[in-house]
């Protein structure tokens, strides 16, 4: 199979054609060897992971020029490598206290006690997109190999150079290979690895992601779908409109706005709209895109060429509607070979307008003005989408006020997009954003096991219940 560069173009990498039995064989050694795994003290895994970390800092330059290749973007690249040994660290802090000794406590029937198990599911099958190929594979991988599971990784075929050196990797770590491996491959690798799996997490489009939850459905297995979103944010008339409008430019525009994250429409109260409008606009013209130099511009080309034709239709289907373009593209221009969108403010967009309610993921701000903040909440609240949120006001008690009423599992108070930046806080997806429970934060490990309990009697005596009186009666 071809890989396109997105900055060139060319199809210049190849990756093989796995085929079912591949797959399967993959999934029956790594599934085999478990028992093993689990049977092991959290500690043992714990220094196992950790001597994996030491692993990618050996190899972080590789790293990086696979992922910079993949993605066509360096700033972006750097971070989500160097952010690789912070999730690990966490990670195992998180597990060093999840797992405690099992003791059994009374119940409410005195000779009738109880002890609690956690049971690791087997096999997790990780399915992970092409707009942050390393990170998005590892947010439910690490977790998962702590909670004692076996582990296989299918990322995204539109960037899978870099699945190669991150295997490499995982061959330095002999006990860490036994469990967890990276296979290439398309839609096909990714509904054979649905059979093998026990448990399913998927991070990608909500289309897709209707395909994983069917799928295993009829397989009865849990699924964790982290699926799109149409991120709003809010400003009130009270706000800092200065830092809002940079934090919004930023939240819109980071990795190209090719993010499940990203600020993809913006409401603004009608006293302030003329005012912040042109803060915005200022904010969008200082971002360059960065066509001729990897290195000068924040903004880098889009990385799946597919995207590139929904940007161009959803800005196509917003100017014949009446939007007006105040600064960037009209469409996603052709430059060496790759597809690059300026930063672009629209106004005079309206709901009868795809760029408002389907997912873009693309470096775009439609602005849209709202009166009463009953009117800014029902439109902030008109989409399919709720995954998160943006909310700015003059105070934090306002803007959390405003928040509560948002249909979403992260409202950023006062800034934009934190959930890129922050992993601790514990959220849902709500709607058609996904399914399952939170990716981040402490509770999240305990996605990958079962519950388990033993119901002992402790005392030598005849339950009443056995007894043909209580029977009768």
């Amino acid at each position: 199979m071809k890989i396109r560069n997105p900055r060139t173009g060319e199809m210049d990498y190849e990756i093989p054609d796995f085929t079912n039995d591949q797959v399967k064989q993959i999934c029956d050694d790594l599934r085999s060897n478990q028992s093993a795994w689990a049977g092991g003290s959290v500690q043992y895994r714990i220094n196992i992971l950790q001597d994996w970390k030491s692993a990618v800092a050996k190899h972080e330059t590789a790293l990086i020029e696979a992922l910079t290749i993949d993605t066509g973007r360096i700033w972006e690249t750097k971070l989500e490598v160097q952010i690789v040994a912070s999730s690990i660290d966490r990670w195992c802090g998180i597990a060093a206290s999840f797992f405690t000794e099992e003791v059994q406590h009374s119940s409410s029937i005195p000779f009738i006690k109880l002890q609690q198990s956690l049971v690791p599911f087997e096999l997790i099958g990780v399915i992970s997109p092409w707009n942050f190929p390393l990170l998005l594979s590892l947010i439910d991988t690490i977790p998962a190999l702590l909670a004692g599971c076996a582990v296989v990784v299918k990322p995204s075929e539109v960037t899978p150079r870099f699945i190669a050196v991150m295997q490499n990797i995982i061959d330095e770590v002999p006990a860490l290979k036994k469990v967890l491996a990276y296979i290439p491959g398309d839609g096909k690798v990714g509904a054979d690895l649905v059979q093998q799996a026990d448990l399913i997490c998927f991070t990608g489009s909500t289309s897709t992601g209707k395909k994983v939850y069917d799928a295993a459905s009829k397989k009865m297995i849990p699924v964790f779908l982290e699926l799109g979103g149409k991120d709003p944010a809010i400003v009130l008339e009270s706000a800092n409109l200065s830092l809002a409008a940079k934090a919004i430019a930023w939240g819109s525009t980071a990795n190209a706005g090719q993010s499940c994250l990203s600020i993809e429409r913006i409401y603004i109260q009608d006293k302030v709209f003329d005012s912040f409008v042109p803060l915005l606009v200022d904010e969008a013209n200082d971002l360059l895109i960065n066509a001729n130099n990897i290195a000068h511009g924040e903004i880098g080309p889009i990385i799946f060429e597919k995207q590139a034709a929904i940007i161009n239709e959803h800005l196509k289907d917003a100017l014949e509607k009446g939007a007006q373009i105040l600064t960037g593209s009209t469409h996603c221009e052709l430059i060496n070979g790759g597809y690059y969108c300026k930063p672009t403010v629209l106004i005079n967009v309206t709901h009868e307008m795809k760029i408002m309610t389907e997912e873009t993921f693309g470096p775009i701000m439609p602005v849209m003005k709202f009166d009463t903040k009953e009117e800014g909440i029902e439109l902030a609240n008109g989409t399919i989408y709720g995954l998160s949120a943006a909310v700015f006001a003059g105070t934090i008690e306002e803007a959390m006020e405003f928040g509560k009423h948002i249909h979403g599992g992260a409202i950023s108070i006062n800034d934009a997009a934190l959930t890129a930046i922050m992993h601790e806080g514990e959220k849902n997806s709500f709607k058609m954003s996904g399914i399952g429970g939170t990716r981040m934060g402490p509770s999240a490990i305990k996605r990958f096991m079962r519950q388990k309990v033993f119901i002992i009697k402790d005392q030598p005596i005849v339950a009443p219940w056995t007894s043909a009186k209580f029977r009768s009666s």
